[in-house]
């Protein structure tokens, strides 16, 4: 069973038996998975697991689900307000699905969006740290980092997708949970992403909810606008410049139907949209299927996420041209709060 089918069974969207039963089955296997999560977390507030101290802050941006809250995009937000105030900062991940002896999807991405900030992959983020601290660093940000507790943190932030917050309602496998919502007791700034995409009642509800675990003053709202587009040549185009035509979409991100729903927004008459697993490396077949959809559906453009662009080289398919929607990151509600904790980390860059 691959991811695209695993995700269509949690969902709901397939209600045969077979998806009935294997729902059971996967609900069954969460209680391992929570007794393993919590006996882990506890081990970290008891301090019976040893942690990193670095010699810098550390901002952790991370999740309670597995990927498709828009974490890339704020990365490059957090990184380029840092670098507007004079720090000299360096990213942190893990490489999650590299290929062997390369980066992945996300450390492309951020290498474009970010020019010039050491970016450091390595499952061991401890002595990434202490790597990029010797080279320079001021201020560190650890990708996808809140269930990373080995190394410390000086600010905690988690983002919520606000379509899909707590992962069809249960810990992995049987939701896309990867901790119980009192996680967010140890977040010190929790903000709601895709804000825009849904109802003004929707968002008081998630609020009221991450309210129970976290103060209301530390919850804010964020939004991912479309700036443009881009292709793998490095070329530009306005959005309004090819609005209102058909396009074919493809995309291998946590969250498809947001990318859809962005399309949508800004006036593209989505002709169809092929999924694939989050962080997938495209074969020439799989890219010969994608030109061929497009052309049978005579779209006038494919398009697909930064994410996925930089793994592609090819600026046409099937004769169709290809294009990325570049997004960027906005806070709308929160902001004041929120860069009063940034604010604090510059006072302890600069008496560091």
């Amino acid at each position: 069973m691959n991811e695209v089918e695993y995700l269509r069974i949690i969902s709901g969207q397939r209600q045969d038996w077979r998806a009935r039963l294997l729902k059971v089955c996967l609900g069954i296997s969460c209680f391992p998975y929570r007794v393993a999560v919590a006996l882990r977390n506890r081990m970290f507030d008891w301090r019976l697991r040893s942690t990193h101290q670095s010699a810098v802050p550390v901002i952790s941006l991370g999740n309670l689900t597995t990927g498709g809250t828009g974490k890339t995009p704020f990365v490059a937000y957090l990184t380029r307000w840092f670098q507007e105030q004079g720090v000299n900062v360096a990213l942190l991940s893990r490489g999650y699905r590299a290929l062997p002896g390369e980066v992945n999807d996300e450390k492309l991405l951020l290498d474009r969006l970010c020019r010039g900030v050491p970016h450091y992959q390595n499952p061991n983020r401890s002595a990434s740290a202490e790597q990029a601290v010797a080279e320079g660093a001021q201020l560190l940000i650890l990708d996808d980092g809140f269930q990373h507790r080995k190394l410390v943190r000086n600010l905690d932030i988690v983002l919520i997708d606000a379509l899909n917050p707590w992962g069809y309602g249960s810990l992995l496998p049987r939701g896309l949970l990867r901790e119980p919502k009192s996680a967010l007791r140890r977040a010190d700034f929790v903000i709601l992403t895709r804000a825009d995409q849904c109802s003004q009642t929707t968002l008081e509800n998630l609020q009221a909810e991450i309210a129970n675990e976290l103060s209301q003053d530390l919850i804010g709202q964020a939004v991912f606008r479309p700036l443009g587009l881009v292709n793998a040549d490095g070329q530009t185009q306005t959005l309004e410049s090819v609005a209102g035509k058909t396009v074919w979409a493809f995309c291998a991100i946590g969250n498809p139907l947001g990318f859809r729903q962005t399309l949508e927004n800004a006036g593209y008459r989505v002709a169809g949209m092929q999924i694939f697993p989050d962080h997938h490396h495209y074969s020439s077949e799989e890219l010969q299927e994608i030109g061929s959809q497009a052309a049978l559906a005579s779209a006038d453009l494919i398009l697909t996420t930064s994410k996925d662009l930089v793994k592609l080289s090819e600026q046409k398919l099937s004769k169709v041209p290809v294009w990325a929607v570049e997004i960027g990151a906005e806070m709308t509600q929160g902001n004041e709060a929120f860069e009063g904790l940034l604010h604090s980390l510059i006072l302890e860059v600069s008496s560091g």
